[in-house]
């Protein structure tokens, strides 16, 4: 008998009700393939619009009972949810107008070219075609913004995928509220339901990265959970794309310039950024380079009074708080580490915020000290004092792949006029897949411009979570080669019927 699936309270630890029972491995067959049938409804653009337009305005006439419902299952609060409620809704009609646009299509046509050097050229036109099914894996710190209704859902619809997401066990019934909505969107739209799916269930999970039907997977967790996915997607006698989202140290580095100028801002900065959220983003600082110096501890200091100042908070579920009570005592218990603030258990269910202090040559030297260097799930972050700069670049050789690096900088240094700051920036492009000047990487804004991955384990491709160009994800280029017209998509007519931007012979057109 397949098992209950229940929502739970994380402020009590207690059942709510239950939501669901766990996907069977004939019942993520049946989401699979009703997702797979839905595709030629899916190919009309101007229905995805309206798809992608109508499930924004559902959830936002259902808002209050969606932020309840999340609220009640995640402990994320109101507030917080309320502004991930505006962003989902904003992803879905940015998408909506990036398929209006067209240009997501990249298309390309070169006219035959008899007299072209070094040899003729044939007739070539290129553009971009819908992968097929997407398998979604949610997210337990975003249910709406990185779930059911997110980035990921939202631009696999906008590309032409239809999709099946395997719902988060921190929020299900959030996750079959959203569903629900989503498939009235669709039939408003004139879509088939099964244009989006949900499942449950860890099977359910496995089962649907190796279903043959789907084409593209997209994921945002952890990197033991979200490795063995990208190892099932790349086994498959048919390996498909993974896109995931696995974890990120977000390393900071503080100048001596910096901490002299600003000190007691950047720490009080340090720690709404560690503690927003009960340090539950992907993007929070957990590595902090600081001078070892009268400046380094005037930040200190600051850091120390405004995390004593923070309120105990829930995690998402027991099972994060416990790893997160853990991880923070086998930290603290390394050989030269202090806890200015202690970070750990609050109570029954709640954590407090805190934060390590360690020199930065313990950890440039290695040996259990790398355990600094992973990511700890929660309010807490590592402040690591270096006494050179030869320091810093050590430390930093051994960081692994991030989302974002941050570097807080001095007006002078910011100016460019010794050189320092560019050297930093050039030292941590290399690690990350965002850069930060005097900023806090916490809040990733919805642009055409943003770029939420990195390299590994930050994520496991070169592309993004968040923006427009997060729908390159789910498709593929496509040539055709001497076609006669008649035979051609609409797109690529040399009449363009549908007035989409494209490169003829290569300049731009349309």
């Amino acid at each position: 008998m397949a098992a209950s699936v229940w929502s739970v309270d994380p402020r009590t630890g207690k059942r709510r009700e239950q939501v669901a029972v766990e996907a069977t491995a004939r019942e993520v067959d049946e989401a699979v393939r009703a997702a797979h049938a839905a595709r030629g409804a899916l190919a009309d653009r101007t229905v995805r619009a309206a798809l992608l337009r109508t499930a924004a305005d559902l959830l936002d006439e259902a808002g209050e009972h969606v932020i309840e419902a999340a609220d009640a299952e995640t402990a994320l609060g109101p507030g917080r949810l309320t502004g991930e409620l505006a962003r989902t809704t904003f992803q879905l009609r940015s998408f909506a107008e990036v398929v209006d646009e067209g240009a997501f299509l990249d298309i390309a046509v070169d006219h035959a070219d008899p007299a072209a050097k070094p040899a003729p050229r044939p007739d070539l036109r290129r553009y971009k075609v819908p992968l097929g099914v997407v398998a979604v894996y949610a997210a337990s710190n975003f249910p709406l913004a990185f779930s059911v209704p997110g980035g990921d859902t939202a631009s696999a619809l906008a590309a032409g995928c239809p999709v099946v997401v395997k719902a988060h066990p921190d929020h299900p019934g959030t996750s079959e509220l959203c569903v629900a909505l989503l498939r009235r969107a669709a039939a408003r739209a004139g879509l088939p339901e099964g244009v989006i799916g949900l499942v449950h269930g860890f099977e359910a999970g496995v089962e649907l990265v190796k279903h043959p039907l789907v084409a593209a997977a997209g994921f945002t967790g952890s990197v033991r959970g979200g490795r063995a996915l990208f190892d099932a997607a790349a086994a498959r006698p048919r390996p498909i794309p993974f896109h995931g989202e696995l974890g990120s140290l977000n390393p900071v580095v503080v100048t001596e310039a910096a901490a002299a100028e600003r000190g007691e801002q950047i720490g009080v900065g340090l720690a709404g950024a560690i503690t927003l959220g009960v340090g539950q983003f992907c993007v929070k600082p957990g590595l902090v380079l600081a001078p070892a110096s009268a400046a380094g501890d005037r930040l200190v200091k600051a850091l120390t009074e405004a995390v004593s100042d923070t309120d105990q908070g829930v995690l998402l579920d027991s099972r994060m708080r416990d790893a997160f009570v853990a991880g923070v005592a086998e930290r603290a218990a390394l050989p030269g580490v202090e806890t200015p603030v202690t970070a750990g258990s609050g109570g029954q269910h709640t954590v407090s915020a805190g934060f390590l202090t360690v020199p930065a040559a313990a950890l440039a030297a290695g040996g259990d000290h790398e355990l600094l260097l992973d990511e700890c799930f929660g309010p807490v972050t590592v402040v690591a004092r270096y006494e050179d700069e030869t320091q810093i670049g050590a430390v930093l050789a051994a960081l692994p792949g991030n989302l974002t690096a941050t570097v807080q900088l001095s007006a002078e240094e910011c100016a460019g006029q010794d050189g320092r700051g560019a050297r930093l920036l050039a030292e941590l492009t290399p690690l990350a897949g965002r850069l930060l000047v005097n900023g806090w990487p916490t809040g990733v804004a919805v642009a055409p411009a943003q770029h939420h991955g990195g390299p590994y384990p930050a994520s496991t491709s070169t592309s993004t979570s968040v923006g427009a160009t997060a729908i390159e994800r789910w498709l593929r280029p496509v040539a055709y080669q001497d076609t006669p017209p008649a035979l051609l998509p609409p797109e690529l007519r040399d009449d363009n019927p549908q007035r989409l931007p494209r490169r003829v012979n290569g300049r731009r057109a349309g």
